[in-house]
């Protein structure tokens, strides 16, 4: 039952996992600019009484922001339409639409860390196809005997591992910098008291999406590295 249930991991559900996991990164990459304006970005800036009337539960309408890694969408209003940055990886953000007292704090990052999660999207994509063609290479005939050469197993980890630290890695840091940019905004709102725009920063599912979609990445990279590992203990 456990050799059945570790082959339909390895053989099933990890190709799976690869795949879901590099669809969500992707998602989570391209919004708010290209794809999802308003329902994925990484850090959002809406209209809220949170930090100027706490006990106020009031809703309010305002001008919104969605940043993303690669530019960000904005709407002066819930019912106005959205507008989108050109993307790119060393985006500019518009934040014309908020008041003018609104802190000047959200800035992009360095265009680098985009750049990098594009490099870990490609090493991700390669990863899939291949670990996919490893796992299934015993039913396509003869043309899988090259998939089971120690080179492609080894190839086929090493670019898996490397994706998913290089993502992983990127993603962090972006965390980090809108993390720091959303404490400083929402800060500077709260000293400001009732004189200060009635907006509210902070970070968005575009996060979820990438965390989500690492711990799946796991997997497959879990059990590609152990396949490596074990053919080569067999030659030892």
């Amino acid at each position: 039952m456990i050799a059945g249930l570790s082959k339909a991991i390895n053989l099933y559900l990890a190709p799976v996992l690869s795949l879901t996991s590099l669809i969500l990164i992707l998602f989570a990459y391209l919004a708010p600019t290209i794809i999802f304006p308003t329902q994925v970005a990484l850090l959002t800036v809406s209209p809220s009484l949170e930090l100027t009337e706490a006990h106020s539960s009031q809703g309010i309408d305002g001008p919104s922001v969605f940043l993303g890694a690669l530019g960000s969408c904005s709407r002066p209003n819930h019912d106005a339409a959205v507008n989108c940055t050109r993307p790119t990886v060393s985006p500019t953000y518009d934040l014309s639409v908020l008041p003018g007292n609104a802190p000047d704090l959200l800035s992009a990052p360095t265009a680098t860390t985009p750049a990098f999660i594009a490099v870990s999207l490609a090493f991700s994509a390669i990863f899939f196809l291949l670990f996919t063609m490893t796992s299934f290479r015993g039913k396509m005939g003869k043309f899988g005997n090259s998939f089971d050469r120690p080179a492609v197993q080894r190839a086929t980890a090493w670019i898996g591992l490397l994706g998913f630290l290089i993502g992983l890695t990127s993603f962090l840091i972006l965390r980090m910098w809108f993390g720091k940019a959303i404490e400083d905004f929402n800060d500077d709102i709260s000293k400001a008291g009732s004189d200060a725009p009635q907006l509210i920063a902070a970070t968005s599912n575009g996060f979820i999406m990438v965390w989500v979609a690492f711990a799946f990445y796991a997997v497959p990279v879990v059990s590609s590295l152990a396949k490596l590992h074990v053919t080569a203990g067999g030659k030892a």
